[in-house]
């Protein structure tokens, strides 16, 4: 079945950087627009950026500039590198479809960005 594993997370000063990962299995991930999402704390979950099965990419406009997507489909796998972090990108960050399969959401992986 479809399965999705974010990874990376973890604590990271103000201006720091992470680099998330997404695994993925159970499905022919070349075929799908992809899309990394994050819920902080009290919020809905909201879209951070998307890709498609060719590479074109879109952004939130709150991360532009400073989050990268990209994906690798020999290895079945997305990523998010994330520069420059701010306090208010603390959150759990998923990956998902775009739009998302509601069935299909993991654990995701926690940002905290904090002095």
């Amino acid at each position: 079945q479809v399965q999705l594993v974010e990874s990376g997370g973890g604590l990271v000063q103000p201006g720091g950087s992470l680099r998330l990962s997404c695994a993925a299995s159970g499905f022919i991930f070349s075929g799908y627009v992809m899309g990394w999402y994050r819920q902080a704390p009290g919020k809905q979950r909201e879209l951070v950026a998307d890709i498609s099965s060719s590479g074109t990419t879109n952004y939130d406009a709150s991360v532009k500039g400073r989050f990268t997507i990209s994906r690798g489909n020999a290895k079945n796998t997305m990523y998010l590198q994330m520069n420059n972090l701010k306090p208010e990108d603390t959150a759990v960050y998923y990956c998902n479809f775009r739009p998302p399969w509601a069935g299909t959401w993991g654990k995701g992986t926690l940002v905290t960005v904090s002095a």
